[in-house]
């Protein structure tokens, strides 16, 4: 990034802010500033919430999530009560009060939304929600987390899981992690390898494992994002991830296999600089084989 591209990106930040009213105390006209509309509007589905799911995606930290419930509880818009299974865990969920002004909340937001068009022609509207679905998704990359995780983590067991379950609605004949080539991802943990998993709103979204065999090149594994949040260029980064982090264990060579029906994943693999090699494994679920070799700069 650069100076003049931060400077855009404040640029926005203030025409958003000063053009969808947040700067104001009263959001909308109504009687609450931002925040507590922000979070009333979150709650309000109809379902009770775990407090850290909520807070976790709104990005927010746990002292004022709490300070935002009390305002809404003193109002008595949200109950606030222990799971009735584990009374550590916070639920919240809307009081009548709450949906009615939830509803106006949403009526409100239409008028503001038909207000930022109006002024438009056609063309002009076509533009800016083209534009604005393209900052949504964006902004929505740019809020994924990576984090090495060990493969028995919860986020981690969820990912290999549904990657299995994928990829054996995917295959001929289905797919068994017990008969590839790596049935433990135990091999995907120090000093034999890592694990990244991939988090959208404190939500695991996708994963890749990297295997580090002493004097072999590294090898990258259960590649995998889940579908929601495919789009968003997770897959590439995932890649590109592991490449630097096998560089930065001194290998200058990352091999790959996969499987024929994979058409996306293979296309990225040529797409990022992989020329597809002889097998150079067993692996009975492969049909391709790549390999990248690390250039001196990335190592």
């Amino acid at each position: 990034m650069n100076e003049v591209q931060v400077e855009q990106v404040r640029r926005f930040n203030r025409t958003v802010a000063e053009r969808v009213g947040v700067l104001h105390d009263h959001y909308l006209g109504g009687a609450r500033p931002y925040g507590q509309a922000r979070l009333l509007w979150q709650i309000g589905d109809g379902a009770t919430h775990d407090v850290r799911g909520v807070r976790d995606r709104l990005g927010l930290d746990s002292g004022y999530v709490s300070r935002l419930l009390r305002a809404l509880e003193r109002d008595g818009l949200v109950v606030v009560e222990p799971h009735p299974r584990d009374r550590r865990v916070r639920t919240v969920r809307l009081t009548e009060a709450g949906r009615q002004e939830r509803a106006l909340l949403d009526d409100r937001s239409d008028a503001l939304a038909a207000s930022l068009l109006a002024p438009l022609n056609a063309r002009q509207r076509e533009r800016l929600t083209s534009a604005m679905a393209e900052v949504e998704r964006l902004l929505t990359a740019s809020t994924v987390s990576l984090a090495v995780l060990d493969p028995d983590h919860p986020d981690a067991a969820h990912c290999l899981r549904s990657y299995a379950v994928e990829l054996g609605e995917l295959f001929d004949g289905g797919f068994d992690p017990a008969n590839s080539l790596l049935p433990d991802p135990g091999e995907l943990r120090a000093p034999h390898g890592l694990f990244l998993v991939a988090r959208l709103h404190g939500e695991p979204v996708g994963c890749a494992g990297l295997k580090l065999p002493s004097g072999a090149p590294a090898e990258i594994k259960r590649l995998w994002v889940c579908p929601r949040a495919r789009g968003l260029g997770l897959a590439r980064r995932l890649l590109a991830e592991l490449e630097e982090r096998a560089a930065r264990h001194g290998c200058d060579l990352v091999r790959l296999d996969t499987n024929r029906a994979l058409e996306a994943a293979t296309r990225l693999y040529r797409d990022s600089g992989y020329t597809e090699v002889p097998a150079f494994n067993d692996e009975p679920y492969a049909h391709h084989w790549f390999e990248k070799r690390l250039t001196p700069t990335a190592r």
